[in-house]
């Protein structure tokens, strides 16, 4: 028996495989196929549209997938969200969908849309969402390139942003937040009433989630001698409590922790300072709660 796993083809491909790796799993891509190798017999990996992901998933073509939630949401997909993994192209945080218009424009709100034309690729989400502000609008699916579309040939747009850049860039202003979103594990609901699937799926969603945990910890060991030791925990974070484990000299200790990446640069030299030695900082790729 083998696990029919979607990974998203195109922005958030290498992030997605990336994460996998950390999480414990290869997975190779090739230009000429849609069928990337895991070195996991039990898996077998398809290459999908994040946009078609959550169909394929609730019609059962896949077992499960890794799609965004506002697509979910988008094809109204009858799947079990499995995990919040939050990951995106850029960073590792939400994606939000936003309604924006030109600069020099006078729209303001939603409302100000009433009777225009709005582009985007989330039409659906889209004319619910002008639903629910009681606005009437033309809502045209966009192939791509969708900010460059107003003024000329929309009015506004409802696109994806992560750090607000290209809207920026194309003299775009955010007019409101239609939609949050981040990446999910989807099942399909009657593979999930498959025991063996089920259990395969909740040991993937652990070791993922172990992955994110880990994305901007470290780790940090050191020795200390007993009588430093309490100028040492003092230079650590206050909500870090570190591992104190003897040596085989008795007048030396072994201390573990977990930091952000961030700070070890500024805690490693008090940590030399309070009297630690043998300071080794080492990657971490996963952290399962």
């Amino acid at each position: 028996m083998k696990l029919r796993l979607g990974i998203p083809k195109g922005s958030l491909e290498n992030a997605t495989i990336d994460l996998f790796r950390r999480a414990g799993f290869n997975i190779a891509t090739s230009s000429r196929s849609y069928f990337p190798a895991i070195d996991d017999p039990e898996i077998e990996c398809m290459l999908i549209r994040a946009q078609e992901m959550a169909r394929y998933v609730e019609d059962g073509i896949l077992d499960a997938g890794l799609t965004g939630r506002d697509w979910v949401e988008e094809n109204a997909a009858d799947v079990e969200p499995l995990a919040d993994l939050i990951y995106a192209k850029q960073s590792f945080g939400k994606v939000r969908w936003v309604l924006a218009a030109p600069e020099s424009s006078p729209f303001q709100t939603v409302q100000d849309l009433q009777g225009k034309i709005i582009a985007t690729e989330l039409v659906e989400t889209t004319k619910r969402y002008l639903a629910r502000n009681g606005v009437t609008a033309k809502v045209e699916f966009s192939w791509g390139a969708t900010e460059v579309k107003p003024p000329v040939l929309a009015d506004a747009i409802v696109e994806v942003t992560e750090t607000g850049s290209s809207l920026r860039a194309n003299k775009l202003r955010i007019l409101e937040v239609v939609l949050e979103s981040n990446t999910q594990l989807i099942g399909n609901k009657t593979s999930l009433q498959d025991e063996w699937k089920r259990r395969k799926l909740e040991d993937i969603t652990m070791l993922l989630q172990g992955a994110i945990n880990a994305l901007g910890q470290v780790g940090l060991m050191l020795n200390v001698r007993k009588e430093d030791l309490a100028a040492v925990v003092d230079v650590l974070p206050a909500l870090k409590k570190p591992t104190v484990s003897h040596l085989t000299d008795d007048d030396w200790l072994a201390v573990n922790t977990i930091l952000e990446e961030t700070t070890v640069r500024q805690i490693i030299p008090r940590l030399k300072e309070a009297g630690a030695q043998g300071i080794v900082e080492y990657p971490l790729n996963k952290i399962v709660m």
